[in-house]
């Protein structure tokens, strides 16, 4: 089988059930596991995400027509590779490639491939969707066994929450300037970490905040997350926060209880990796109940202008 990706996480998915070796084709946004980084590239972006700011890419994704997508598809590329299966997502059109351009692309396809469109708002949706993309690929029984281990170490964390005297207020923000609260499944992970998200619900999608708001939640636990950034991407910009009045008064702030993390691989992707995600939250928010410290790659503690963790 040939498989074409046109999102990280399917990528992610595609890999977890063993056919990494049948993907052809991903995305210019594709790296992990680390072999996909040497497929050819489907997609590019339209801006320079890479050089620009969180308040630069927020001004230009904003200033796009509705009519426009933030990414490009070489559909030319996608015939040449001839797919039997196209992955793609609807959910977030800001994330991936919006599934009608893929769609159009894959209808003029002379072999006209599967389409399979994945969608979680939450963890058991992706690991529903790790078992739609093994039935897909024909790896459905192995698959089914590593879903098994993922909620297992989800039942072993939640066991653990249990003997903890309080659940600390928790915001988590998936972008800085503006901030946006973190939605979909990350009220989910909160709440398997031993934590109360003050931002959000499970299964909401993300909103538009402003700090006093943020302030107003009165977070114990800070948590930074912005989509698709890892910690090194974050610190270039989290200086430029201690100016601000209102991030000042938020009360995690205060504490010095302000934690980066790894997004793009524990938080933002809908993929297996989520659970790595709740359990370096759950690190983070009940040191005594996980000695473990989380690795600095995966999550940092600041001070108010700078790095204490």
């Amino acid at each position: 089988m040939r498989v074409a990706s046109l999102l990280p996480s399917a990528t992610e998915l595609v890999a977890f059930a063993g056919a990494g070796g049948s993907l052809v084709g991903v995305t210019h946004e594709c790296d992990y596991p680390e072999p996909v980084r040497g497929l050819p590239r489907l997609t590019s972006s339209k801006i320079a995400a890479e050089t620009m700011t969180s308040r630069e890419i927020d001004a230009a994704v904003g200033g796009m027509t509705d009519a426009e997508s933030l990414y490009a598809l070489d559909a030319d590329l996608l015939e040449r590779l001839r797919p039997d299966l196209v992955v793609t997502q609807g959910l977030c059109e800001v994330c991936a490639v919006s599934e009608g351009l893929v769609a159009r692309a894959v209808s003029r396809l002379p072999q006209r491939p599967e389409l399979l469109s994945l969608n979680p708002t939450s963890i058991e949706g992706v690991l529903n969707d790790a078992l739609r993309v093994a039935r897909a690929v024909g790896a459905e029984r192995e698959t089914a066994l590593k879903v098994a281990a993922l909620r297992e170490r989800l039942k072993h964390a939640g066991e653990r929450i249990r003997s903890v005297p309080e659940r600390p207020r928790v915001a988590c923000v998936e972008w800085l300037d503006p901030p946006f609260s973190a939605g979909h499944w990350v009220p989910e992970i909160v709440a398997l970490a031993g934590g109360e998200d003050v931002l959000a619900r499970p299964g909401e999608t993300s909103r538009r905040m402003s700090w006093a708001e943020v302030a107003e939640a009165e977070p114990e636990v800070l948590v930074l997350m912005p989509c698709g950034f890892g910690v090194e991407r974050v610190l270039r910009e989290v200086g430029g926060l201690a100016e601000d009045a209102d991030y000042r008064r938020v009360e995690a702030v205060r504490r010095g209880e302000v934690w980066v993390v790894d997004a793009n691989s524990y938080f933002s992707r809908p993929a297996p990796r989520l659970v790595d995600g709740v359990e370096i939250l759950a690190r983070i928010l009940h040191p005594d109940a996980f000695p473990d410290p989380p690795d600095r790659r995966d999550a940092l503690r600041l001070a108010l202008a700078g790095r204490i963790g």
